[in-house]
Parts: C-alpha cells; sequence; structure tokens
C-alpha cells in the first residue's frame, strides 16, 4: 500500500496540511469575536501592579507633585 506514495506526493500532502493549518490560524486570529480579548491582552504591558491602566492624563494625576521641581533631587 505505501510503495505507490512517494516522497515528493507525502511533501506535497505536508504541504497543503501546513497551508491549511495556516489559514485556519490565521482566521482564528482575525475574526470579529476575538477582537476583545485580544485588546484586553494588548493593554497587559501598560497595567499597573494593581492591575488598571493609566489614561493618557496620568502624568498630572498625583505622579509628579505641582509644588516639587522635575529635576534630580539633592
Amino acid at each position: 500500500m505505501f510503495e505507490a506514495i512517494d516522497i515528493n506526493l507525502a511533501r506535497g500532502i505536508v504541504l497543503i496540511l501546513l497551508i491549511i493549518a495556516f489559514l485556519a490560524i490565521w482566521a482564528w486570529a482575525w475574526s470579529k469575536k476575538r477582537k476583545p480579548e485580544f485588546d484586553a491582552a494588548s493593554m497587559l504591558p501598560l497595567e499597573e501592579d494593581d492591575g488598571k491602566v493609566p489614561t493618557g492624563d496620568a502624568r498630572d494625576s498625583g505622579k509628579n507633585d505641582s509644588n516639587t521641581p522635575a529635576g534630580p533631587k539633592e
């Protein structure tokens, strides 16, 4: 039975299976129902230790007191 399977035929079958697997993973990753989960995962590097993501005005919300100079402390 396996005498009819040439190495090139086996390589072709493996190639086709890998292309199908690639397309399936690509479709899964780009599906619209996965977008909220991937958006949440994309914010993980920005999270603080308490689990909150700082907003754009986080610099002015107590991180730097306006009464203290911005330079190095001596």
